[in-house]
This record gives structure tokens, C-alpha cells and sequence, in this order.
């Protein structure tokens, strides 16, 4: 308990510190579990639920300074496998929603795949690039943000959206007439349904994260939109599903 009061009180002096506070440490506010944890117990023992709210607080922290430190050094690789499992976990929660019982696993690992060496390499080349041609400006509303949202969404995102069609339909075998059917009857409809969630997605994206984070912005995304798309990719009823999406 010492131990972690003395760690206590070192962290909180180093966000005085650091934020320039002029108050003293009584007079400091802190956290709820940390009140509890300076307030004496008259000899009773600290609460469990204290001490696992600031373990999993400081487990959190670490992950996350963890997670920063790897993108820095290995940033391909990072945001590669971040995507993989995101994506094969956005498959499984489909075919949860379809049904699919027992669970289909090659789907899920094509999308893993589709995850680790297609969706995560293209975001990171594809933002390097538009950043490198048009660099970002400190504004979040500037007529280059706009323009960047718009080459994003009417240029890179039709483009991306039949490479993901023709790369899943060959990981799942399908002739080159079969894929070619399904983009003729499903490409358009998805990306109707594409610009309704990205638009709004990557302006936000564009305009208020920071280039380090906007891959992993964007798998989280990709994960409630890899629902959607899984569900359409693999359809045996293209027709039916593009009427759905029409409608």
C-alpha cells in the first residue's frame, strides 16, 4: 500500500507539474478512486473495486503507450495486424447476425487476410501519398480538407471498393465471371451505402485526427462497415441483396 501510495503521489505531482498547477494538493481535484484511496479507512481494508478500477486504469494506459510506441517504430505491421484481427472479428459478428451456425472460419480468416495485407497497407500508402501531395492544415474546416475528403471518397473509394470484391471473391475461389456478375450487381448499391458512413467518416477523420492515429481511426470504422460489407461479399443472391440496398 505504501508502495502504491508513493507511486500515487509521484503521478500526481507530475501532472501538477506538467500543467503548470499553482495549487496545492489539497486543493487539487482528483479522481473519485483516488479520494477513496487517500481518505484514511480508520483500519479498515481499501475496497477491491478501488483497487481493480486503477490496476485496469493503469493496464489501459499502458497498452495504449504501448500501442503509440509500436506504431511509431513498426507502423506498417502494427496498423496491419490491427486491422486483421478487427476485420476477421467484424466477419465473425456477421455471421453471428446472419445465423451462421456453426460459424463459417475460412470466411473469417479471409477476412483476417483481407485485413493484414490488403485494407491496412493500402490505408497507410494511400495517406502517406494524399498527405504527401496535399499536406494537412491546422484548420479542420479548410477548403483543402474538403478537397481531400472529396478525392478520398470519389476517387479512392471507387476504386477500393472493387479491388475488395475481386480480392475477397479470389481468396474465396470464384471464377473471374462470378466476380465480375457480382460487381456489375453489387458495387453500385455498396457504394451508396459506402458514402452515407464515409463521407461523414472520413471528414472527421481528415479534419481531427492526427496522421499517426488515422489508420487505426479508420479500422475501427471498418469494423461496423466490414459487417455490412461481409454480409454483401458474400451473398449467393447478389440480385436480391442489391434490391434491398436500392430500397
Amino acid at each position: 500500500v505504501c508502495f502504491s501510495m508513493r507511486r500515487l503521489l509521484a503521478n500526481v505531482a507530475a501532472v501538477m507539474l506538467a500543467s503548470g498547477a499553482s495549487a496545492s494538493f489539497h486543493s487539487m481535484p482528483t479522481p473519485l478512486s483516488y479520494r477513496w484511496r487517500l481518505t484514511p479507512y480508520r483500519g479498515r481494508a481499501m475496497p477491491a473495486s478501488v483497487v481493480l478500477l486503477d490496476t485496469s486504469v493503469l493496464d489501459i494506459s499502458a497498452a495504449w503507450d504501448s500501442y503509440n510506441a509500436a506504431l511509431e517504430t513498426q507502423p506498417l505491421l502494427t496498423k496491419s495486424l490491427t486491422a486483421s484481427v478487427l476485420l476477421a472479428a467484424a466477419d465473425f459478428s456477421a455471421q453471428s447476425l446472419e445465423g451462421e451456425d456453426p460459424v463459417d472460419l475460412a470466411r473469417v480468416v479471409r477476412f483476417a487476410i483481407f485485413g493484414l495485407v490488403l485494407q491496412a497497407p493500402w490505408n497507410h500508402f494511400y495517406y502517406m501519398a494524399l498527405d504527401g501531395a496535399i499536406p494537412p492544415t491546422p484548420e479542420p474546416l479548410s477548403p483543402t480538407n474538403l478537397a481531400k475528403v472529396g478525392i478520398d471518397q470519389f476517387v479512392q473509394a471507387p476504386i477500393f471498393t472493387a479491388i475488395i470484391f475481386i480480392f475477397l471473391g479470389s481468396l474465396e475461389g470464384l471464377s473471374k465471371d462470378a466476380i465480375q456478375r457480382k460487381l456489375q450487381i453489387d458495387w453500385w448499391p455498396t457504394m451508396q451505402a459506402n458514402w452515407k458512413l464515409w463521407i461523414p467518416a472520413t471528414a472527421v477523420n481528415i479534419a481531427l485526427v492526427p496522421p499517426v492515429l488515422r489508420v487505426l481511426y479508420i479500422n475501427i470504422v471498418f469494423f461496423f462497415w466490414s459487417i455490412f460489407l461481409s454480409t454483401v461479399a458474400n451473398n449467393e443472391t447478389p440480385s436480391e441483396n442489391a434490391d434491398s440496398l436500392s430500397s
